[in-house]
């Protein structure tokens, strides 16, 4: 077992990922998540091998909005399928985890064409923005704002786009609402509305709600 665990290092190294070494070396994923769920090199190079499938998964969700009727249940597949290969990846990097965390809490599961999250604190909201771009190589993320009659909206997207590194051209039209109060006038208080953000692929989202399941299990 120490030979055959020696080789699986000297593999996964090389950069392949659980599939090449499985393929390799018939050593089942698990007992290569166990060897290497502690090493931060190793979560660098699932990364690297998330960054040479994002092409690929941008294809995907542009070719998608082509497709119609029974082929977008391929696709569907493909991005379940997808979804397990990656999850074997990355199941133990902080960020993918943080990222579909976040989406499990806050995002919308209703949909099933938009990856969407909705969330008053930056901190979430940057959380999730990160997990778009870098693990799932979203590029053109959509963001709106919910925000009380009264607010500035100029001001309300600088908020966001300083503490959560998003871009004024990201943002959609902004959205006001009544704020409806009874008896005494409460405490003025700081509130840039809570922000929306996504991306539209219903591949994407397949995708992601698998992770969620597949994490569910073993939470």
């Amino acid at each position: 077992m120490r030979k055959d665990r020696e080789q699986a290092n000297i593999l996964r190294k090389s950069g392949m990922s659980y599939s090449e070494i499985v393929a390799r070396m018939a050593v089942p994923k698990s007992t290569l998540s166990d060897w290497f769920k502690d090493q931060k090199w190793s979560n660098d190079i699932a990364m690297e091998s998330m960054s040479k499938a994002r092409n690929s998964a941008a294809i995907r969700i542009v070719v998608l909005n082509t497709i119609r009727g029974a082929r977008l249940k391929k696709i569907y597949e493909q991005a379940r399928q997808d979804a397990l290969v990656d999850y074997d990846e990355l199941k133990y990097h902080p960020l993918f985890i943080s990222g579909i965390m976040a989406y499990w809490a806050h995002g919308d599961k209703t949909s099933k064409h938009h990856v969407l999250m909705s969330s008053s604190d930056p901190q979430m909201i940057k959380i999730f923005r990160t997990f778009l771009e870098n693990i799932c190589g979203v590029k053109n993320l959509k963001a709106r704002l919910l925000l009380k009659n009264g607010l500035d909206e100029q001001a309300c997207k600088a908020y966001w786009v300083e503490k959560c590194g998003l871009k004024y051209e990201d943002f959609g039209k902004c959205t006001h609402i009544r704020s409806v109060f009874s008896g005494k006038k409460p405490k003025v208080r700081v509130n840039y509305g809570v922000c929306k953000i996504g991306v539209s692929s219903a591949y994407l989202k397949h995708k992601i709600l698998k992770w969620i399941e597949l994490h569910a299990g073993i939470v």
